[in-house]
């Protein structure tokens, strides 16, 4: 089977080939002046291009299959049965040199290769990517997403079409991991982020908490407000329950891609997972300190946010053995009776006497809001990423916003009397 379609994709690459030079004008660039030299240049180039950019695709297609081949046989004989003590780290991939930054990172912190994996999934036909990630050799496995097409996307959308190149990787990849090497958890991690000294830590001992509690369905190393002014950096121990999936480092099961996969989105992969159709009430543990962090600036988005918010978040650089921790207050039911009750037992101030100092302790306070418009003013007043999704805010777990204004721990809270968020919030 494999023989028959190297075969045909050898065939169709020859016919490309010969279109092209057919169809595409084969003047004589001998020019019998310079006018007539200057005339024919740009035709000459855009041919000498599009001929050299198919002959690497044939290059890169015959490459694929030989390399799919060998990483077959690869996984039948290291994966060929349930990897439930192995966490994979899925590198998602394209068209980034830089990734070497990233891998480095993962590498640097990284204590057993047994236990983390490391698997790039590149998308895109990109060479000097590609030479950068076999550099690494058998520090981690290289797969490549083998549908190059373009992708039909609609006439109103055509400028957002790499998110759907992107959400058709990341299901290709996710297939790849828990479908195809069999493995029972993945990391997902984009190649254009930082991690934290005690990335690893911080998965493992979160695990046995993410498989326990049916109503957690992620932990991300993540936090959206987890700017230097916001957070508190003495307690890098602290972990939350939060509504919004933050993703930009994040941790799901086999389990949860299987309910996934079958009906994942042409596009804006991300949104979508916000959507109370997926989350179906469920949370995500986030840290107070990001064990992430965001260098790519340029890419899909165009960088946004990245200037505002994201080149801002503090990445966590005290290391902390979280394996021997007990995170069981993470639970939903000891975390709502802990956590929950606590913030409502914080006293109620306004945002004047916060401002102005005018508060006679240290503790943490709370701030009550009652619509959209009252809650978006009070993000953008404290510098919070202010955007809502499906409803949700930001980090908000129950409604509540967690962060720090001059070293105080503050949270924005709805009425006790919360009872869901409302969509029409946008």
């Amino acid at each position: 089977m494999k023989k028959n379609r190297f075969a045909a994709l050898v065939l169709f690459s020859i016919f490309v080939w010969l279109g092209i030079n057919h169809f595409i004008p084969n003047d004589n660039f001998v020019a019998k002046s310079n006018n007539y030299l200057d005339e024919n240049l740009d035709d000459f180039e855009l041919r000498l291009k599009i001929e050299v950019e198919t002959h690497n695709l044939i290059r890169e297609n015959i490459k694929q299959l030989n390399y799919s081949s060998y990483e077959d046989s690869y996984q039948f004989k290291k994966h060929n049965s349930s990897n439930s003590s192995s966490v994979a780290i899925l590198i998602i991939a394209c068209n980034r040199p830089s990734i070497s930054r990233c891998i480095n990172k993962l590498l640097k912190y990284r204590k057993s290769k047994d236990d983390f994996p490391i698997i790039v999934s590149q998308d895109c036909i990109h060479e000097r990517t590609s030479q950068v990630i076999k550099s690494f050799g058998r520090e981690l496995i290289h797969i490549h997403q083998p549908d190059q097409k373009e992708i039909k996307v609609p006439s109103k959308e055509k400028k957002f079409s790499g998110y759907f190149k992107i959400s058709r990787h990341y299901k290709w990849a996710l297939n790849q991991v828990f479908n195809t090497y069999n493995y029972g958890t993945a990391i997902i991690v984009e190649d254009d982020l930082d991690v934290a000294p005690d990335f690893y830590e911080y998965f493992k001992a979160t695990l046995p908490i993410l498989q326990k509690d049916e109503t957690l369905w992620c932990v991300s190393a993540w936090n959206d407000n987890g700017k230097f002014a916001l957070i508190d950096r003495n307690d890098p121990k602290l972990l939350y329950r939060s509504d919004f999936f933050p993703g930009l480092g994040w941790m799901l099961t086999r389990k949860i891609w299987i309910e996934l996969m079958h009906k994942w989105p042409h596009s804006y992969w991300d949104d979508w997972m916000r959507h109370p159709d997926q989350r179906k009430g469920r949370s995500c543990i986030r840290p107070e300190l990001s064990r992430t962090k965001t260098f790519g600036k340029i890419g899909v988005s165009n960088g946004l946010f990245y200037e505002k918010h994201l080149k801002y978040i503090y990445l966590n650089e005290l290391p902390v053995d979280f394996t021997k921790l007990n995170l069981t207050y993470l639970l939903k039911d000891e975390y709502d009776n802990n956590f929950v009750e606590m913030v409502y037992r914080a006293p109620l101030v306004n945002v004047n006497e916060l401002k102005n100092k005018q508060i006679g302790h240290s503790d943490p306070v709370r701030i009550i809001y009652y619509t959209k418009n009252n809650l978006k003013s009070l993000m953008k007043l404290f510098g919070l990423m202010d955007d809502f999704k499906s409803g949700v805010p930001r980090t908000a777990y129950k409604g509540i916003i967690s962060f720090t204004y001059d070293n105080r721990r503050v949270y924005l809270t709805p009425i006790k009397e919360w009872q869901n968020y409302d969509p029409s919030w946008q």
